[in-house]
């Protein structure tokens, strides 16, 4: 989605956010006038998986890297070193790979020096150095040179300063004891002062003057910064967020510095994904307290979150993608995160979602609701729109107009050119679950036939014995998912507990796995990744499980899993017999209820369902199931049916909605309101509102014409 922005124009049009931020059009590198003044916010970028936020960090490094200096870090991936000493660590690594990445000429503005950094990296590096294991000293020496060629290059790349760094350290241990973590680093700082540092950077260390209990004094301020470093704990962050000052200071000054004061436009850049985890936290929280405490530095920090409800975030001022256009407002207050403006990155919509599909298919050739089930099924997430649209234009044009949500999780894709098609399903559960080990995943897809935890624990002790005897692996699972920014595990709504033993049900199930997309992918693996149809028997098995779970009494979470297994003639019943009653909105939430179940298909059916030949009354079912009932009741029996399966395949996220279908909805709903003697309203206004919200895409509105189901 790079060549076209679908939806993120708030950020990357040339008056967008990031250029009022950068200071930079896009590309182009034209002034822009700052909206923050000398005090840019922190920006976070906020939403689940396949919402874009690495797709738009990515943009933004793609339209500003030759324009001003840039990084781009992942905290989720910063390299461990091999055989790396206790003077590193995930912010040390981190802090060393952006500066590389800052270093860089751009434009005509000289390359970014970072002497302040690689002093103190140098000093946290030699706090366990011997004399005894001089190699491990050698090594960590090696990794800070291309953070010390940032500062000279010819210098920096040479090996001599390694030299005689280890002769220090040979004279300052030459008894061979364990070292002092102060006496080492001040010996270290030294040799890079001498060996490496020009005249005017060897200033840079009176910035640890200000360090804890240095008094100005840059080589105590060394000193302590290893010694702290050495102790772990709070002392280590403290040490750790003292090296981030020491990155921002040395930016601010390749823009404040006497020699280059006009020479840069624009202000740096540095773009931290998955900047919820510990790792982002540690590197933003030392710039948003200097911020906070009143000192003032030119770096734009851009920053993405799958939390939105981070601790980070607490006081952060809040908007939505399109708000941000032309006006991101973000006033300081008392607490630190006040410096934080949080965007919550909003779905595609249809026109964009369409666009998209035009893309790939420019001739037209899929039925035209198929962007507004894609839409309807991936929830707008960029990633999954992304992706199925490009599965369309994969697909033989011949075979496009038969295509529904479901037929494209079926086929499967070109992700690389370079690498050989992969099934769409699982590729697209791969990118937004990539952090389970496969046992997990394995566990997870038979836990997603779940309705909630009890269901969920029930499977786990019954199909994941050797997993979690207790099914205790259902509660391991909830928290993997919830710590990926998954909800899962919600208690039952209100009078749903009753619906298990008969009671009446909500028409919105509750779920284990409760994201939409994701539970019909994980749904889709279990039925078809043994590969066994017809038999189907990781399906089969789990649904009956659950099943059995319910008990023998039709209530609507049995009668639901009998759907699930292909068996409809329990819930015709079931909803044949108690159309009567006095509760009639109940009633229509029982069938909400009881059709959500997911539909056993087969895979690669192209043309009709067959659940509409059913629902249009081209398919009267066995005659056994009507033996025994007058006319009267045969003839409700077969308008609930035909009503069920109407509404079975139109709330299908797979599948498409049909206008011969609707209309037949529509039909049975006002037939069957002209039989109830004394609750025909409700059955009228479904009549009335659930072909409109079939068409708005939104699930049948309950009670209907209300806006639950928007």
């Amino acid at each position: 989605m790079d060549r076209e922005l679908y939806g993120r124009e708030a950020v990357l049009e040339p008056s967008g956010l990031a250029a009022r931020l950068i200071g930079l059009t896009p590309h182009a590198f034209a002034g822009v006038r700052y909206e923050h003044g000398d005090d840019p916010p922190v920006t976070v970028f906020t939403g689940g998986r396949g919402m874009g936020k690495t797709a738009l960090l990515k943009q933004i490094r793609n339209a500003y890297r030759r324009g001003t200096p840039l990084a781009l870090l992942d905290c989720a991936h910063v390299e461990e070193p091999a055989e790396h000493g206790p003077g590193w660590s995930p912010v040390t690594g981190a802090l060393a790979e952006l500066a590389v990445q800052l270093s860089p000429r751009v434009l005509s503005a000289k390359p970014v020096e970072f002497p302040r950094l690689a002093l103190g990296l140098a000093a946290v590096a030699s706090i366990s150095w011997s004399q005894e294991d001089d190699e491990r000293a050698r090594r960590d020496l090696q990794r800070l040179g291309p953070v010390l060629s940032t500062v000279d290059e010819s210098r920096g790349a040479a090996s001599t300063w390694v030299g005689k760094v280890l002769a220090k350290l040979a004279a300052t241990v030459a008894d061979g004891a364990a070292p002092l973590a102060g006496l080492l680093a001040e010996a270290t700082a030294e040799t890079l002062l001498e060996d490496v540092f020009g005249r005017y950077q060897r200033r840079s260390e009176g910035w640890y003057g200000d360090y804890r209990s240095a008094g100005g004094n840059g080589k105590l301020g060394l000193r302590q910064i290893a010694v702290d470093f050495s102790q772990g704990g709070g002392r280590r962050a403290d040490a750790e967020g003292f090296l981030v000052g020491a990155l921002v200071e040395d930016l601010r000054r390749a823009y404040v510095g006497l020699t280059r004061l006009g020479t840069r436009r624009g202000r740096p850049v540095i773009l931290l994904d998955n900047a919820h985890l510990p790792l982002g936290r540690r590197l933003v929280e030392p710039v948003l307290r200097d911020r906070a405490g009143g000192r003032r530095d030119q770096v734009v920090v851009i920053a993405s979150s799958r939390d939105r409800d981070h601790e980070g975030l607490r006081r952060a001022a809040r908007l939505r993608l399109p708000e941000v256009a032309h006006r991101a407002p973000c006033p300081r207050g008392t607490d630190v995160t006040s410096g934080v403006l949080a965007v919550e990155l909003t779905p595609l919509s249809a026109a964009q979602t369409r666009s998209l599909f035009d893309r790939h298919d420019p001739a037209g050739r899929t039925p035209p609701e198929l962007p507004g089930g894609v839409l309807r099924l991936t929830g707008g997430r960029p990633l999954g729109v992304a992706l199925l649209a490009q599965v369309v234009g994969g697909t033989p044009e011949r075979d496009r107009g038969a295509l529904t949500p479901g037929a494209l999780l079926d086929l499967a894709v070109e992700v690389r050119e370079d690498s050989p098609a992969v099934p769409v399903a699982e590729t697209l559960l791969d990118l937004l679950l990539p952090a389970l080990r496969p046992e997990e995943a394995a566990a997870l897809t038979v836990l997603a036939a779940a309705h909630d935890e009890e269901s969920a624990r029930a499977l786990a002790r019954t199909r994941l014995r050797a997993a979690s005897v207790e099914g205790d692996v259902a509660l391991r699972l909830r928290d993997a998912l919830r710590a990926d920014g998954w909800a899962a595990g919600t208690a039952r709504p209100d009078g749903a507990e009753a619906a298990g033993a008969g009671g009446r049900a909500g028409a919105a199930p509750s779920y284990f796995v409760t994201d939409p997309l994701l539970r019909v992918l994980l749904l889709h693996r279990l039925r078809f990744h043994d590969g066994d149809a017809p038999a189907y028997a990781a399906w089969r098995a789990v649904h009956e499980t659950l099943l059995a779970h319910y008990g023998p009494r039709p209530a609507p979470y049995r009668l639901r899993q009998e759907l699930a297994l292909g068996r409809t003639d329990g819930a015709v019943t079931a909803l044949r017999e108690t159309f009567a009653g006095p509760d009639v909105n109940g009633w229509l939430d029982r069938l909400l209820f009881v059709t959500s179940a997911p539909f056993p298909r087969d895979p690669h059916r192209f043309g009709d369902d067959p659940r509409r030949a059913v629902a249009l009354g081209r398919d009267p079912g066995a005659v056994g199931e009507l033996a025994g009932l007058d006319e009267g009741t045969t003839a409700l029996h077969q308008s609930v049916r035909r009503l069920l399966h109407a509404v079975w395949l139109l709330t299908d996220p797979l599948a498409l909605p049909d206008d011969d279908v609707v209309a037949r909805m529509a039909h049975e709903l006002r037939e069957l309101s002209g039989r109830h003697l004394t609750g025909s309203l409700p059955l009228w206004d479904a009549a009335t509102h659930w072909p409109r919200d079939i068409r708005a895409w939104r699930a049948p509105s309950s009670p209907p014409g209300s806006q639950d189901g928007a």
